[in-house]
């Protein structure tokens, strides 16, 4: 059977698993039912200088019937005492000793904070540090979080107070409210980081109350930007996560990943494209802690059926697979075919097509239902059909070439080729 046990910087935990730095792992009840419930790793909620939350906190996205697919809050770190939660953290691992106890920790803008931090921080006993470099709401306004995580030049500074002082392994979490993440992974790494986390989450509104006419969450009558998280953040998530695994000067630094990971095969698809592990936080809020018996249950029948053994075996086995766009194959062509058998003569291919597409399929009208077929010649592979069509395997995609070769752009224009003849 497939071994899911995880070695993060040397950290160990019995699966790849951790609940990431958020509300469900605000205080010690939350955490031993999280551990109770089989979660391999928690990251503490982050720790810092006392504040006051607001309420309400939290919004979300819902689309077509599904609610939650995207998230929202503004929520700050933790507004527990520091000494509460330090004194719950240790008590915490003495109880689960196998599992891994990551704080996350925001201090102010001073090396003697950070310092002073640290020290409390990993005198409880805990396995490592995240540094909360990704906030993006209420602490940039005090010079933290995103704001730090926004000027690599001060992010390289902090993580370097940071190393002056940790005995025990630092992971810096990354904001993704830039253009790119890789400054500031870099930045992180040369300041002596031991492994990178994210995403953070990502400005928003989520919506606005058509009756009062106040963005969401509803403060007062007043709203601000939130930090968005959930499904709908995935793709960013990949593609971030995917930068810092190609990049030269990054892709050896250990990656947790976050971001809208949902199902195990989100958490397998992280792994794919160089996570080490994943931190999990919004599902487990809509879905409670016993969801991580569907992620372990899952990724290990996925790995028995391909034969991987242990986590390692698979991770970053996607990455080169994501070229640059010069690079691929315009000899490469595949046709849509529709299985008559399963079309239920909805129609929304053909729509799709006709108004916005390649006017690639054709209409027979009748009684009682039409029938679609695929003008081959026409179809350029878009997926469009395939995408709209409600009835899984319905429309797949058949691959049919141009030529024998490969053949990508650059080399395409090389020839001199008819920019028309594919």
């Amino acid at each position: 059977m497939a071994n899911l046990q995880s070695s993060f910087l040397g950290i160990k935990s019995p699966n790849p698993f951790w609940l990431a730095s958020a509300p469900p792992t605000d205080k010690k009840t939350n955490v031993i039912r999280a551990f109770e419930a089989g979660w391999g790793g928690v990251v503490w909620k982050t720790l810092g200088s006392q504040v006051k939350n607001v309420s309400s906190r939290y919004s979300a996205m819902n689309y077509n019937g599904r609610k939650a697919v995207g998230f929202n809050n503004i929520e700050l770190i933790s507004d527990r005492p520091l000494d509460i939660n330090l004194k719950e953290i240790a008590e915490v691992l003495k109880l689960f000793p196998d599992r891994a106890m990551i704080v996350s920790l925001m201090a102010d803008n001073d090396r003697k904070s950070w310092h002073e931090l640290v020290k409390k921080a990993q005198d409880t006993g805990a396995h490592g540090l995240e540094l909360n470099f990704g906030c993006p709401h209420g602490m940039v306004e005090r010079g933290m979080g995103a704001a730090v995580g926004q000027d690599p030049e001060i992010a390289k500074m902090v993580v370097e107070w940071v190393m002056e002082a940790a005995q025990i392994p630092v992971i810096t979490k990354l904001t993704p409210n830039v253009h790119s993440v890789v400054p500031g992974g870099i930045a992180a790494i040369e300041g002596g980081t031991n492994g990178l986390s994210l995403i953070n989450t990502i400005q928003s509104v989520t919506g606005i109350d058509l009756d009062t006419l106040v963005p969401n969450p509803n403060v007062g009558g007043q709203s601000v930007y939130g930090g968005y998280c959930g499904p709908a953040v995935k793709p960013i998530a990949l593609k971030m996560l995917t930068t810092l695994a190609q990049n030269g000067k990054t892709r050896k630094t250990p990656i947790s990943g976050i971001g809208g990971i949902t199902t195990w095969k989100d958490a397998v698809e992280f792994m794919l494209l160089g996570a080490s592990n994943v931190q999990v936080c919004t599902a487990a809020m809509i879905y409670g802690f016993k969801i991580i018996t569907d992620l372990c249950d899952g990724m290990s029948n996925w790995m028995d059926e391909k034969g991987y053994r242990n986590i390692n075996d698979f991770v970053g086995l996607s990455v080169p697979k994501i070229t640059k766009w010069e690079e691929l194959d315009i000899n490469f062509h595949i046709v849509a075919n529709i299985n008559q058998d399963k079309c239920i003569h909805c129609g929304l291919c053909y729509i799709s097509c006709e108004d916005t597409s390649h006017q690639s399929i054709s209409i027979e009208r009748g009684n009682p239902y039409n029938n679609y077929t695929i003008k081959e010649e026409e179809c350029v592979g878009c997926n469009l059909c395939k995408i709209v069509c409600p009835v899984n395997d319905c429309i797949t995609m058949v691959e049919q070439r141009k030529g024998d070769e490969y053949l990508n752009w650059i080399e395409y224009q090389k020839r001199g080729l008819p920019l028309n003849d594919h």
